[in-house]
């Protein structure tokens, strides 16, 4: 997974010790979240679970992904991988940086 298109998304907001969670789909299946942990925390590394991509962000940019979702026509999920050297995150564009 590379670069894929996002169809759909719901928010997730428990009452319990899960972070909230903006889970991303695309034709009908889940490809992936978004998992918002408390500012000032360190992130864990963004990973691939079951087909579908984790991405770590803090709370402060929330309110900065919902509305891209929210008001942006279209949007892609871009995963690279883990580790040093993976991009991953929220595009406008099917077109990577650069290209």
């Amino acid at each position: 997974m590379a670069l894929t298109l996002i169809n759909d998304y719901e928010v997730m907001y428990s009452s319990n010790t899960f972070p909230p969670r903006i889970w991303l789909m695309s034709g009908g299946k889940f490809i992936g979240q978004l998992i918002f942990h408390p500012d000032g925390t360190p992130l864990p590394p963004d990973n691939h679970i079951g087909g579908q991509a984790q991405l770590n962000y803090h709370r402060s940019d929330y309110e900065n992904c919902a509305t891209m979702l929210r008001t942006e026509k279209t949007v892609y999920l871009l995963y690279s991988g883990s580790g040093p050297g993976n991009e991953n995150g929220l595009m406008t564009s099917q077109l990577l940086p650069g290209t």
